[in-house]
């Protein structure tokens, strides 16, 4: 049997081309990847909200009972209730953003690329943030004049974590990539 002949028979049993791209599928793919997404966002955002507010507190409260003054103890906490509102900001402004997009194939791929759009630049903001935590964390031992040996731990660890924010700053660019790749391909196709 020739290719032609094979191409007729799958044509009249499935009223599809061969080559054709299923569409729904296509659309299911993308409606989950943007589900995806949004949970992923959804929850990095209220984890930078309430983690940064209740450190701030935390750190606010535990140096107001203490006596003596340590001026980088409320300079960390004015920076990790900053980033805590400054992420509630953007929670917001991308929650009333998400209300442009139509519900086409292409409304929601374009809503998914905005979603990854929005997580890298959120996980990019999460990695500097550490900087000037890390920064303070280690000004206020040092002020408290606490031993050096927990300067270097707390220095250890905030070098690991920067090595898991890379990582994971990595993963979500990928991700980005993915689907930038996927609408270049349907616009050429359309």
């Amino acid at each position: 049997m020739e290719f032609n002949e094979m191409k007729k028979i799958w044509d009249s049993q499935n009223n599809e081309p061969l080559y054709a791209i299923n569409e729904e599928a296509l659309h299911n793919r993308i409606l989950s990847k943007k589900k995806t997404g949004y949970h992923i966002t959804n929850t990095s955002e209220l984890l930078l909200i309430i983690v940064n507010a209740a450190a701030g507190l935390f750190v606010l409260s535990v140096n107001f009972s203490k006596p003596g003054m340590n001026i980088y103890m409320y300079l960390l906490a004015a920076w990790m209730l900053f980033s805590a509102l400054y992420m509630l900001v953007s929670r917001i402004r991308r929650i009333k953003g998400s209300q442009q997009f139509d519900r086409s194939m292409l409304g929601d791929l374009s809503h998914a690329i905005s979603m990854a759009t929005y997580q890298v630049q959120l996980s990019q903001v999460g990695r500097w943030n550490m900087l000037p935590i890390g920064v303070l964390c280690l000004l206020g031992l040092w002020d408290s004049g606490k031993p050096a040996w927990s300067m270097v731990v707390i220095a250890i660890f905030f070098a690991f974590a920067a090595r898991g924010t890379v990582w994971e700053h990595g993963i979500y660019k990928k991700r980005k990539q993915e689907l930038e790749i996927l609408q270049k391909k349907l616009k050429a196709e359309g």
